[in-house]
């Protein structure tokens, strides 16, 4: 089977490929496929996603996928939330990975609860016009680092410390990380889910 996937972003593709590959999905970019990206207007993770899916299966005529994910820091009230992607543009900085680190760590600095959660909500659609929308939801706890550790992974991998690992994301290998990480639960689930329903 054939699913777009509403977003241009490789790290997601990469570990969303490997998650599903029990499937044997053919997972393609929007980008690959001439989609550009979708308005993400809302305030909800999983309105979002299925903004993003309805917007890729319409514009391709495929079943479609989504993913919305982001980082919820308990002592900013859960933001930035869906903004997660472009934290860095709140205080100046450019859009991206290193400088959302940047910023979230300047705007910690003098925080003394540092607990987090990574949330994936993932949201699959046979049709733009699908009444049955498959949602999975994958939530990991953590606490925020004072500095990033670890190579690997992306986003906010580095600065994300798992106290049952006693490392962050970015130090786990691949394979321990995707069996883990807030991705790999939600994936885990909409596999069941696609399984059940959709084959």
């Amino acid at each position: 089977m054939k699913l777009v996937l509403a977003s241009n972003n490789a790290g997601k593709l990469a570990e969303l490929h490997a998650l599903l590959a029990p499937l044997g999905v053919d997972l393609v970019r929007q980008s690959d496929l001439g989609v550009g990206e979708a308005d993400e207007p809302f305030r909800t993770f999983v309105e979002n996603a299925l903004a993003k899916a309805r917007h890729a299966a319409a514009a391709t005529g495929l079943p479609a996928m989504a993913d919305d994910a982001g980082l919820c820091v308990d002592a900013f009230g859960g933001l930035p939330g869906v903004d997660t992607a472009f934290y860095a543009t709140k205080f100046g900085y450019a859009k991206g990975d290193a400088n959302n680190v940047r910023a979230l760590l300047e705007q910690m600095a003098g925080v003394a609860d540092r607990r987090a959660a990574l949330v994936s909500t993932l949201v699959a659609l046979r049709s733009a016009e699908d009444p049955e929308p498959l949602i999975a939801v994958g939530r990991v706890i953590g606490e925020i680092t004072r500095e990033p550790v670890g190579d690997n992974g992306f986003g906010f991998d580095p600065v994300m410390f798992l106290p049952s690992f006693g490392q962050t994301f970015a130090q786990l290998p691949t394979d321990v990380k995707n069996a883990h990480s807030h991705r790999g639960q939600a994936a885990r689930t909409m596999l069941a889910l696609m399984r059940e329903r959709w084959l």
